[in-house]
């Protein structure tokens, strides 16, 4: 997997040879027919230098006067600089019939050509060749392409080099252009890879570019998340290991009290050693539960839950043991609603509620269930008539391993804490109140699901 900087440098380092070589390209077309340009001007200031003397020619001769011959010279050498290409150059002088009057050649060069430019072959090489016709003459001035060329190459090579330099330096600061826009990037990464779970501080946004605030916002959110959630679990398995530690102590002496009990007592022993391993299995239960339905735990996939199906079930489930404690435990009204939800963590939720009324409301006392739908929502209530909770006591029920009748019960504190955190899994709200018996009142609403589609 290429990373962001090598992804970021071949992007932007293409670009540039692109435009280079678009460049390129450009400046030498251009340069070319520009410089083609200049040199038929030059081949026309040639030939009009010599008819601007007017030279008086001899039939056998192929020179021109002195001072004419002085002129051709000097424009001669400044299209070429070296006397070496001076071969690679002709001039001659036409009559009209075609005899030849001049040729800075000793034989006769390239033959005559209409007035204008042209490209004719002569001797095995490409000339440029300009004629300019007069009223007794015909001038002929000619090149060879090949020196053209040459001469050409080496003018585009000067224009090139400084393109080419150029580039390179473009190329070396985009370089160092994005290895500085990208160590914002590597520094919060060398920072987050030397926290531990001990050192989960917020990034500190304050020297970072702003296309990074956003980033560094949701790292933060999520090193808080996870920070919290780290000091839940320390806290958890703290209470956890101190509330286990009492039960399996007792569990442990009531086991040295059935193996020192005489054969009399040995069944009184063993019941109760039974109903301690039964409070221990049941925190232990508990606990797990309550681990599974942390805030911050990986949610489980919801899906639409059937309520009411669910309030008849916890009736009957709970039927026998309150039936054994003598309490009352009846179905007042379960109107048919759909939730979206976990089944589990709901049936989970109804059973704590109900567990929690038949501990607490003692025997022969009377329990309660009602679901209702009111205003677009799923009303449960769980309702007794036992001693019910304080309002100032209320909150604090909620929490783990709180129980306000000091270990009095069989309870183990976490089934109001293990109902808050399954009415905040679903987005829901509990509610403690006073049941009209005078008991305690819990009520549960939940968003009825008005469709098929899953809320996210």
């Amino acid at each position: 997997m290429r990373s962001i900087r090598s992804r970021l440098l071949l992007w932007q380092i293409s670009a540039l040879l692109l435009t280079a070589v678009v460049v390129s390209v450009l400046i030498f077309r251009l340069a070319w027919v520009g410089f083609n340009d200049v040199r038929d001007q030059g081949l026309e200031q040639i030939a009009q230098t010599v008819l601007r003397h007017d030279p008086s020619l001899e039939a056998s001769s192929h020179l021109v006067p002195s001072h004419a011959q002085h002129d051709l010279s000097i424009l001669e050498k400044r299209w070429f600089a070296d006397d070496e290409y001076l071969d690679q150059f002709v001039s001659q002088i036409w009559s009209h019939q075609g005899g030849l009057l001049y040729s800075s050649l000793p034989e006769v060069g390239p033959p005559m050509q209409a007035q204008g430019h042209h490209i004719v072959t002569w001797r095995g090489q490409s000339w440029r060749l300009y004629t300019l016709p007069h009223a007794e003459r015909m001038v002929q001035v000619a090149v060879t392409t090949h020196i053209r060329r040459q001469h050409f190459y080496e003018l585009i090579t000067w224009l090139l080099i400084p393109l080419g330099v150029l580039v390179l330096v473009l190329g070396l600061l985009i370089h160092q252009a994005v290895l500085r826009s990208l160590r914002p990037l590597e520094n919060m990464r060398r920072e987050l890879g030397q926290r531990d779970v001990a050192g989960l501080r917020p990034l500190s946004t304050s020297e970072l570019p702003r296309e990074l605030v956003p980033l560094a916002g949701t790292l933060n959110q999520l090193l808080t998340r996870l920070d919290t959630l780290l000091i839940n679990q320390r806290r958890f398995l703290a209470d956890a290991a101190h509330e286990l530690n009492t039960p399996l102590a007792a569990v442990k002496l009531q086991a040295q009290l059935v193996r020192r009990a005489p054969e009399t007592d040995r069944l009184t022993a063993l019941d109760e050693l039974d109903r301690g391993i039964a409070r221990t299995s049941h925190l232990v239960s508990q606990l797990l539960l309550l681990a599974r339905l942390e805030p911050d735990a990986r949610q489980t996939e919801r899906s639409l839950v059937q309520l009411d199906e669910l309030v008849r079930g916890a009736v009957v489930s709970f039927a026998a043991r309150a039936a054994e404690r003598h309490i009352d435990l009846g179905l007042v009204s379960a109107d048919p609603a759909r939730v979206w939800g976990d089944e589990q963590a709901l049936r989970a939720l109804l059973d704590n509620l109900v567990d929690n009324a038949l501990r607490y409301a003692g025997e022969g006392a009377r329990v309660d269930l009602a679901l209702r739908v009111v205003d677009n929502q799923a009303v449960v209530e769980v309702m007794d008539n036992g001693p019910g909770i304080a309002p100032a006591d209320r909150e604090r029920v909620q929490e783990r391993f709180v129980r306000l009748d000091q270990g009095q019960s069989t309870g183990s504190g976490l089934g109001l804490a293990i109902v808050r955190s399954i009415v905040e899994r679903h987005k829901a709200r509990l509610e403690l109140g006073t049941a009209p018996t005078g008991g305690l009142l819990v009520r549960i609403r939940l968003a009825l699901a008005t469709d098929t589609t899953r809320p996210d």
